[in-house]
């Protein structure tokens, strides 16, 4: 029932869960891409190649980090994010950080809208497991790249997301795969649903070749402490199965 519903149901979690993500990420201070939970970062990783002068667009850019962060480095950045909390949080940390960075309120679904063949860089960090259709948004992301293009994107491991932090077990199948709703509770009472999608590793890396794409590596990092994304994360398990797993792909 939810389905066609899930784009809107994202944009309104993330409208709500804003001022308290904003707060939990806080630590990150802009000067670096973090490829996500103990995933290391641009610094140790080197996906992107040399960022001075390269027109980057970051997709689910949230408050804006990444953008802020490469645009230090001397990139001319895009973001764009459904939330448009997400998107005012995003301006004020630019502002706040002296960069010059354009944002914009877009959904994945509506990138096409941008103008084909201008961005060297698009990059996405834990945030493509918010998109309803992922071959149309590898295709688009393919129109927008120019030639030899770059596109690097991380998401949570789905090895990861299968295990119980608790018990260490496995509590869900991995073929299960699709569109997840998940109803909460918020201590204001205030009730809550959190729209995503779990898909596996084979069903990623075949969108991309459909895409016409070509996928150049596979890293799955291991960080030995992560003061940005680590919160909540139970070490045991962190040491089993890497959070974090990430994507470089090239037009």
């Amino acid at each position: 029932m939810y389905e066609g519903k899930s784009e809107k149901i994202i944009k309104e979690w993330w409208d709500s869960a804003s001022e308290y993500y904003q707060k939990e990420i806080s630590a990150d201070k802009m000067t670096d891409v973090q490829y996500g939970p103990f995933g290391s970062n641009e610094g140790k990783l080197r996906l992107l190649g040399k960022i001075k002068g390269k027109k980057v667009l970051e997709l689910g850019c949230g408050g804006g980090q990444v953008s802020i962060a490469l645009t230090k480095k001397g990139a001319v950045c895009t973001g764009i994010d459904i939330s448009h909390k997400q998107i005012e949080f995003a301006r004020k940390n630019a502002k706040k950080e002296g960069v010059n960075v354009e944002f914009i309120e877009l959904p994945f679904s509506k990138i096409n809208k941008l103008k084909p063949g201008k961005f060297d860089i698009v990059i996405s960090i834990m945030a493509i497991q918010y998109c309803t259709d992922l071959n149309a948004l590898l295709k688009n992301v393919r129109d927008l790249l120019v030639k030899n293009g770059i596109f690097v994107f991380s998401i949570e491991h789905p090895f990861y997301l299968l295990m119980d932090p608790n018990d260490m077990k496995i509590k869900e199948s991995y073929f299960d795969s699709g569109l997840k709703i998940k109803k909460e509770k918020w201590p204001d009472k205030s009730i809550h649903y959190f729209a995503y999608y779990e898909r596996k590793i084979s069903d990623i890396v075949n969108s991309i070749i459909e895409s016409g794409l070509n996928l150049e590596r596979i890293i799955e990092p291991l960080d030995s402490k992560d003061k940005i994304w680590g919160t909540g994360y139970r070490r045991a398990l962190v040491n089993k199965i890497a959070p974090t797993i990430i994507f470089k792909c090239r037009k």
